[in-house]
């Protein structure tokens, strides 16, 4: 079985250059897990391009193996490091975790 992590932030900042310079590094870091988190098998994530009135301001969206590899995921280091940045510069988070 594959779960499917999908997480989707709306971000703090009320500009909408300060939100887009947020939004790339929100991206550049959670991409930058790949390789390093093994428990990740794909990874897509980017700013939202249309629709900001309405929409969220980042998507992401990982597989893993199972269960297990994405709580490894949750708690490996280098996630737990961008966890933190996110979380300076994000309003609001919500996430769907499903098997595909």
């Amino acid at each position: 079985m594959t779960i499917r992590h999908v997480v989707a932030w709306k971000l703090a900042a009320e500009d909408a250059e300060t939100r887009a310079e947020h939004a790339a590094e929100v991206a550049r870091r959670i991409q930058a897990l790949v390789g390093v988190v093994p428990s990740i098998r794909s990874l897509s994530i980017g700013p939202n391009m249309a629709y900001a009135d309405v929409n969220g301001d980042v998507a992401l969206v990982a597989d893993f193996d199972d269960l297990a590899g994405l709580e490894a995921y949750q708690v490996h280091p280098a996630h737990q490091e961008v966890v933190g940045y996110v979380r300076s510069v994000v309003a609001s988070r919500i996430s769907v975790d499903f098997e595909v």
